[in-house]
């Protein structure tokens, strides 16, 4: 699976481009369902990720891409449950979790990745 930040709000994955942050599992792209994670918004500036969303747990790895400034908050819920699950959390900006996701097994990788700050 080939991903790459092309700019500032927008992602290629496999010759396909997205303009919203997007979910891969399984070398399937779907977009992130961030509403659970809205209420969060006013505590952190941002809407985070958070573990309240759907996130693609069927990995040994995830790799969270934080945006092209490295911006997105990952709540600590995420992290803790990561850990409860036996996941490797790689947490990066994501020009360099899109590099990691291309090197990465499909079947053992999952990730999310935010296309913005």
């Amino acid at each position: 699976m080939k991903a790459r930040l092309v700019t500032f709000g927008l992602v290629e994955i496999d010759g396909q481009t997205y303009d919203r942050d997007v979910l891969v599992e399984g070398g399937r792209v779907s977009p992130r369902h961030k509403k659970a994670s809205k209420p969060q918004r006013d505590r952190y500036g941002h809407t985070p990720l958070t573990a309240a969303e759907p996130l693609p747990w069927r990995c040994r790895r995830m790799i969270i891409g934080t945006g092209a400034e490295g911006r997105l908050p990952v709540a600590p819920d995420v992290v803790e449950e990561a850990r409860r699950r036996g996941v490797e959390l790689l947490v990066l900006p994501t020009a360099d979790a899109c590099a990691r996701l291309s090197a990465a097994d499909v079947e053992e990788t999952a990730a999310v990745l935010h296309v913005t700050c």
